[in-house]
């Protein structure tokens, strides 16, 4: 038994294949979702519900609080972003407080036990100097790794935002990839559709389905039948200028006919006027016309004498 032939490369079975192929893959690198999901794409709304849940569970009093603006990330709407870069301005906030009373509080508490100590414990000048030197490198450093997490939250906006982009294209590209086999079976179908209307075509018109020789033979048929076409509109353009003077050149002979038609004309409506008037006077025979019987007259005894055969 003979193999089967896989689809050739740039067929349309071959691009359906790799059309389905690659959603399969696109499919298989998405994350596990559920249906709820699915309805819900990952946002930075979703991304915030597990810290509100647990800031609510974690703090008693913050759903008691009613100055706290993370209640407008708690409404029946849902959370936005603006309300949630409010929430983290104010957890800022709150984070500085509780850093500066915890300071404070040891700093009270060693303060204490220093002065109630037994013996109490006393601090020379000398480490006081010491101790400022070393919180001066601390804050040196520690002002050097703000700016590095600066820098880093900076990196991260950019990459977030570039990935943003990236899942934005990727998704538009993963509808139109969803719909590409339904458009490729479609023009396949008008692909088979369109190859019954050409061979209905050829079959009426022979000429289509020649071979390559013969076609090349009738292209140049065609093309010397056009070459002495060109040749005989050519020379009939040549021939224009003085076809057009004769032409005019007749139409003034036929103007000047015309016109001598039109004396003729006018000159034998006048004579037989004048027939008319002068043969109800004469008895209806014409002055002219009798000369011309005397005329015939005379013609035909010539003849006879002279014997001439008329």
């Amino acid at each position: 038994m003979g193999r089967a032939k896989s689809p050739t490369k740039g067929s349309p079975q071959s691009l359906t294949h790799r059309a389905n192929h690659a959603l399969t893959q696109l499919h298989s690198l998405l994350p596990s979702t559920s249906p709820s999901d699915e309805e819900s794409p990952i946002t930075i709304i979703r991304l915030s519900a597990p810290i509100i849940s647990s800031a609510s569970s974690d703090t008693p009093s913050a759903a008691a609080r009613t100055s706290d603006i993370s209640n407008t990330s708690l409404t029946p709407s849902g959370p936005t972003p603006s309300s949630l870069e409010a929430d983290l301005l104010h957890y800022k906030e709150l984070f500085s407080k509780l850093r500066f009373s915890y300071v404070e509080q040891v700093t009270k508490e060693k303060f204490i036990r220093a002065i109630v100590g037994d013996p109490p414990l006393i601090v020379t000048p000398q480490e006081n100097a010491e101790l400022e030197d070393s919180n001066k490198v601390a804050k040196a450093e520690l002002k050097a790794l703000k700016n590095e997490v600066a820098d880093m939250v900076k990196d991260l906006e950019a990459r977030g935002r570039e990935l943003a982009k990236r899942y934005e294209r990727v998704k538009t590209e993963t509808v139109r990839l969803g719909e590409l086999p339904a458009r490729i079976e479609e023009l396949e179908g008008e692909i088979a559709r369109l190859r019954e209307e050409q061979q209905v075509g050829e079959g009426s018109r022979a000429e289509l389905n020649l071979p390559l020789a013969k076609t090349l033979q009738l292209v140049g048929e065609k093309k010397r039948q056009m070459q002495e076409l060109d040749r005989q509109l050519e020379q009939l353009r040549n021939q224009a200028p003085r076809k057009r003077k004769e032409m005019e050149r007749l139409q003034g002979e036929v103007a000047a006919l015309e016109q001598k038609s039109a004396n003729a004309m006018g000159a034998a409506k006048e004579a037989k006027r004048r027939k008319e008037d002068k043969g109800g006077r004469n008895g209806g025979v014409d002055e002219l016309e009798a000369r011309g019987r005397w005329y015939r007259g005379s013609e035909a005894v010539l003849r006879g004498v002279l014997g001439i055969q008329g």
